[in-house]
């Protein structure tokens, strides 16, 4: 059966000539389908718990108005305290695990994400958000989508280079979920987790972002967050309010990220434990909520009220005051979730205001004040991200109106420049990490072996039979098999083609072992080897991976070192070649 297995891949990879790129496509198709179903089971965790609680799902500002000012105190209150307790749960696994979330697994890890790290973190969110929480909900989806991805890469052994691009195209599929916008979900990814725009991973990213809004619109129900009317001709000197609308949003944005950071650094002085810190943030949003109920959830429905409904210029003030108060409690306590769909209800509020400003300046030659909203929203996003292209891109998949492009363009655009000239501030910290100092490559340039070096996970003894190598290779998509004695001291190799020839050409295979196919003089590496000479091995050998051995006097195999993985770290130390 295993031989009959082994015969079938290798006439597969023939007929159809899969290369890494055409395998990658396919998997991003599966990833895909896996993201758009792990938000909908995060969506759908959110609605059993509001059953739960008030004994009906939707809104969260339609919520809170139905509820007894008492209950509006309480209730956040009490959903922080219990997704403090299950954030304690989570901190008991944070020490085994190199990196948190999904953005450090691809962009500076190995494409790992978490598993029972990410698990306990969403609980904690689901919590948080189901009582009210002002925090976005797409921060976990995404990070769920990322882990299901991340599984099944690792489930079918992909290399670290490829799994990283796997977990990619998983964010990318929760991002196009949680705002129906795939093509700005893809550039999300591309422009801020990876950091740049290569047709090897932008291509698999936007298939999987592609089939994850195929997947979610397959569901009955389903529609995107928001609403957008239909964006109003802009001509003349109104283009330049955009200008000012751009700087308006690049010089707020920085100011609402440091108000985050300062919510946070308070909340992390009071001598109280985790779960009384986000307690108290839900309890400062409940007390708000008494006065402004639109500050539970994270503004969906707010942000879809002032594009379709005349808002006055001291309830939008309102509004926003309470809301970033509220958002600061919420992320400043601690607790799990995002700050995307905030930011983008903060940049809609002063798109409004900005909106109703000039409107009485200039009553006769403005737009109404929910174009300036619509805009306002991708400007703020392009200042607090510092991605302006992928703030242009999701505004723009939202109306799909080209009227809306020019005015948007100057308004992301300015911000972002704005953004960046005030101080290097950013939603993400990963793209604040991009910004490394020559002390990271300098330290690169001393990389050794020793610090690229993975399990050698695909060895045998000499008496392996070919049955054995045979599973190891259906097992493990690998062209050669180490040999490593009882000692562990590197023996040589057993290729893949030698034994697909003999049992295509049913030879008897069955007195056969490692020992009869092996080959001994095979290309290694040592630990203390410089990167720039591990290079020129790999020149020189046409594969994926070479074996290390303690040293040519001590030949144990001490594990195996991916060309990817050095050419990843030649890459970051030579960023403009």
């Amino acid at each position: 059966m295993l031989s009959f297995l082994l015969k079938l891949r290798t006439r597969a990879q023939t007929l159809f000539r899969l290369s890494d790129a055409h395998t990658m496509l396919v998997w991003s198709v599966v990833v895909g389908v896996a993201g758009a179903f792990a938000t909908i089971a995060f969506r759908e965790g959110i609605a059993l718990l509001q059953l739960a609680t008030v004994g009906k799902s939707g809104s969260f500002v339609e919520m809170a108005r139905s509820l007894p000012w008492t209950v509006r105190v309480w209730l956040p209150a009490a959903g922080g305290l219990i997704a403090g307790l299950f954030l304690l749960i989570a901190q008991r696994h944070v020490d085994k695990c190199n990196h948190i979330d999904y953005m450090e697994a691809v962009a500076i890890g190995d494409g790992v994400v978490p598993v029972k790290l990410s698990f306990w973190r969403s609980v904690s969110s689901l919590f948080t958000i189901s009582s009210g929480g002002s925090i976005g909900r797409e921060g976990p989806m995404v990070q769920l989508a990322a882990l299901a991805a991340s599984l099944i890469g690792r489930w079918v052994h992909l290399d670290p280079p490829r799994l990283r691009l796997l977990v990619a195209c998983g964010a990318a599929a929760g991002i196009t979920s949680a705002y129906s916008a795939p093509i700005a979900g893809a550039f999300f990814v591309t422009e801020i987790v990876l950091g740049s725009i290569v047709m090897e991973s932008f291509g698999p990213v936007v298939v999987s972002a592609v089939v994850a809004n195929i997947t979610m619109r397959e569901f009955t129900g389903y529609k995107p967050p928001y609403e957008m009317p239909v964006f109003p001709p802009v001509a003349g000197a109104e283009v330049l309010l955009f200008v000012g609308l751009g700087l308006l949003c690049g010089a707020a944005a920085p100011q609402f990220l440091r108000l985050m950071d300062f919510s946070k650094a308070n909340f992390r002085k009071l001598p109280v434990p985790l779960p009384i810190r986000l307690a108290l943030g839900g309890l400062i949003v409940g007390i708000l909520s008494v006065w402004t109920p639109e500050v539970w959830g994270n503004g969906y429905s707010v942000v879809n009220s002032i594009l379709h409904s005349p808002w006055t210029w001291s309830a939008l003030v309102l509004v926003l005051v309470f809301k970033i108060v509220a958002t600061s409690a919420t992320v400043g306590s601690g607790a799990i979730g995002g700050v995307f769909t905030p930011t983008l209800f903060v940049g809609a509020v002063v798109g409004s205001l900005f909106g109703l400003g000039m409107h009485a300046l200039w009553p006769h030659g403005t737009s109404a004040p929910f174009a300036y909203a619509m805009v306002g929203m991708g400007a703020f996003l392009a200042g607090a991200t510092q991605a302006p292209l992928m703030a242009i891109l999701m505004i723009f998949e939202m109306t799909l109106s080209y009227q809306v492009v020019l005015p948007l363009m100057l308004s992301c655009v300015v911000a972002y420049f704005v953004s960046r000239a005030i101080g290097k501030t950013s939603m993400y910290e990963i793209t604040l990490r991009r910004n490394q100092e020559e002390q990271e490559r300098t330290r690169l340039r001393a990389t050794q072996m020793r610090e690229l070096i993975r399990p050698a996970e695909t060895v045998v003894p000499p008496n392996a039979t070919v049955q054995d190598m045979t599973r190891v290779f259906l097992e493990y998509p690998v062209k050669y098999l180490y040999v490593a004695n009882e000692s562990g001291a590197f023996l040589g190799v057993v290729a893949l083609k030698d034994i697909t020839s003999d049992l295509l050409d049913k030879r008897d295979t069955s007195a056969k072992t490692a020992a009869d196919y092996l080959q001994p003089h095979f290309d290694v590496l040592t630990p203390d080897m410089p990167l720039g000479v591990a290079l020129q091995h790999f020149m020189a050998f046409q594969g994926e991976r070479l074996p290390v051995v303690e040293s040519t006097a001590d030949p144990k195999l001490a594990g195996v070192v991916y060309k990817t993985s050095l050419l990843d770290a030649y890459f970051r130390m030579n960023p403009t070649r």
